[in-house]
């Protein structure tokens, strides 16, 4: 096993031999089973529990050193912590992939430190707002392709991920979000998910798995059984979905469904309550309330339903296990314990590892894993189950051999690999052409849009932060520079956490044309006698009074004013009085040299008549006057040539 180096060129050469037909397969699946068993057979119960254990290095500080700082060049002390554990994998940050030569190296440092089995290296890259990668293609995410609708779109992002994870040395994307977001207040999910609707979510979905597996990247689903409906961040709070067994089968579920039968490598488990399905009590570690068992812990869940209701028998993995819902309320080793007995196979940064020094929260959480199946807690056929899921998939994805192959290529070539691969131009030009489908033109009264400036014309740009005004900025004098508009002033300013100020009032009163973004986690303005109460300067409600008072003024000037919507399209609501409107459905801008995301530019270009928006809501926007009313419906766009809503082929 030590001496091999990928199943798959084996795999296929036994099939060669056998003929590739139908008989061919299930002998080959039957001898790589009996060497997996062979290997589990020989295994010690340590090397399986450390199978099942998955730590992150975000930051390590090395004995002797200061504080502790992102770990991104391999060391002895992490290798002594992977050997001594027998971990199964590891999951990198953005503090460990700064560029893609240091990220090549620290992979292949972190696979040789576990020469007999090797590691899961996972990442999570979903595109949009939660791309870890500090170079390559930041792609727009999956409510950008939400509104575009097109399969092919969800294909090419999983491809790219793929493409260019694999050739970093990272083998496992815990993505994509399949993720139902019906709730317009989900302050953790929104634009990571596809849609509102679960039939488009689904197929979204399950090209995105496609593509990356074309590549041969594991894909993951997440968050199981559905994180889209809450208004409490797991990473902060406990929350609960209290719908009914039918509704959650109808509407959350569908999506996780259709992954199964699609053949979805891994499933992550969602932080959350769902009484429909376990109402099981537990006494907080926290304030010693009674609390209700959250998905990722309960066994009626993930083994009864998951399992075999929904007949999945891939590898499980909990979301991560330091996020307060557990944290506080289980602790680290009892958290642990819970997760494995409910039927994960994989439990996700179990412990805080940031030096030699914190190694014992490790230790205890090893031990106590170690402790429940020498008592019978956690039976050992579980664990046996759990670490053949494991190793059957590092088989099938080529991470761990089992024949004699030719050797790995060297630590250079895989560099040279990477640099051509991540980032390329053939990747950059699909990551923008997403984002331009994506659009989405919901107001354009008196045909506001497309601007249209004469040279020297002041268009004034506001953003909540520096990057998403120098974003904008930029790409206006870009177009400038491809002479696809004529040369104009851009001021600009950026307005986090401030009140409407005569600089402001100044800057609107000098300006031709008034770009402002607008970044609403959660709607909440004060509304009073059916109209939202703009006398009410509140700090903590910048983000809805400072973009309000900007319209309100620009309206009263008469100025050409547009509203972007920077993330979640609901904060649409909040401007209803604006005559132009679009939503990007990505908020990074551009720092490091680099934009971060394509979104923003893409908005441009459409404001400026370079791009005809062409996306479609993929949720309901309901007002924030009358929340039970909708105010733009899923499907709805407008066609910036015509005027006219753009009609979706197929709907």
């Amino acid at each position: 096993m030590r001496k091999s180096v990928t199943a798959a060129l084996a795999l296929l050469l036994i099939i060669s031999l056998l003929g590739g037909n139908g008989a061919a397969m299930e002998s080959v699946k039957g001898k790589q089973q009996a060497n997996i068993e062979r290997i589990i057979a020989k295994m010690t119960l340590d090397e399986k529990v450390g199978q099942m254990l998955m730590p992150d290095f975000r930051n390590w500080q090395k004995q002797g050193e200061g504080k502790a700082t992102g770990f991104i060049e391999m060391n002895a002390e992490v290798a002594s912590i992977i050997k001594k554990y027998h971990l199964g994998g590891v999951i990198l940050f953005a503090e460990n992939v700064v560029d893609t030569e240091q990220t090549v190296r620290l992979t292949d440092g972190l696979q040789k430190a576990s020469p007999g089995l090797p590691l899961f290296i996972t990442i999570d890259q979903e595109g949009g707002i939660v791309t870890r990668l500090q170079t390559g293609t930041n792609l727009p995410g999956n409510m950008a392709i939400g509104a575009a609708r097109k399969e092919i779109h969800a294909y090419q992002t999983g491809a790219i991920i793929g493409s260019e994870l694999s050739s970093l040395g990272i083998n496992v994307n815990f993505g994509p979000s399949v993720d139902v977001n019906n709730n317009p207040n989900n302050p953790v999910i929104g634009v990571r998910s596809f849609s509102s609707d679960p039939s488009l979510v689904s197929k979204l979905g399950i090209q995105t798995i496609k593509g990356l597996q074309r590549q041969n990247m594991i894909a993951t689903t997440k968050h199981f059984p559905g994180h889209g409906d809450t208004a409490v961040d797991s990473h902060y709070g406990l929350p609960l979905v209290a719908h009914d067994k039918e509704r959650l089968r109808n509407i959350e579920m569908v999506p996780f469904q259709k992954a199964i039968d699609a053949g979805v490598d891994m499933m992550m488990t969602a932080h959350v309550q769902f009484p429909a399905f376990d109402d099981t009590l537990y006494i907080s570690k926290k304030d010693g309330q009674k609390i209700m068992v959250p998905a990722t812990l309960s066994h009626k869940v993930i083994t009864g339903l998951l399992r075999e209701e929904m007949g999945y028998d891939g590898v499980v993995v909990t979301d991560a296990l330091n996020m307060k819902a557990i944290a506080d309320n289980f602790g680290q080793e009892e958290a642990v314990v819970l997760a494995i007995k409910s039927g994960v196979d994989i439990a996700l940064m179990p412990a805080q590892v940031n030096s030699l020094d914190m190694e014992n929260n490790l230790t205890s959480v090893f031990n106590a894993v170690k402790s429940a199946v020498a008592s019978g807690e956690i039976p050992l056929k579980q664990v046996n189950e759990s670490v053949a899921r494991i190793l059957e998939l590092k088989v099938k994805r080529g991470i761990l051999p089992l024949n004699k192959i030719p050797a790995d290529p060297p630590l250079e070539k895989k560099i040279k690999r990477a640099l051509q691969v991540v980032g390329s131009m053939g990747h950059l030009k699909k990551e923008r052409k997403i984002a331009e489908d994506a659009i989405t033109l919901l107001k354009n009264e008196e045909r506001t849009l497309p601007f249209k400036p004469r040279s020297n014309d002041n268009v004034l740009v506001l953003a909540p932060f520096d990057d998403q005004v120098e974003s904008m900025s930029r790409s206006i004098r870009e177009l400038a520079d491809k002479k696809k508009m004529k040369r104009v002033q851009v001021t600009s300013m950026s307005y986090s956490e401030k009140t409407f100020s005569d600089e402001a009032v100044r800057l609107i009163n000098e300006a031709d044309y008034v770009i402002i973004g607008s970044y609403i986690v959660k709607n909440d303005p004060v509304v009073k006698d059916g109209q939202i109460d703009d006398s009410i300067q509140d700090t903590k409600k910048w983000a809805t009074a400072f973009p309000r008072a900007v319209m309100n003024h620009a309206n009263k000037k008469d100025k050409e004013m547009v509203v972007v919507s920077l993330r979640n399209p609901y904060d649409v609501a909040n401007f209803e009085e604006a005559k132009a409107v679009l939503a990007v459905y990505g908020y990074k801008g551009y720092s490091n040299g680099r934009y971060r995301q394509p979104n923003i530019p893409a908005g441009i270009s459409a404001i400026f008549g370079e791009s005809n928006p062409q996306g479609t809501l993929p949720v309901d926007i309901p007002s924030v006057i009358a929340p039970s009313e909708k105010l733009y419906e899923f499907g709805y766009g407008l066609d910036m040539k015509s005027g006219k809503p753009i009609k979706i082929k197929g709907e």
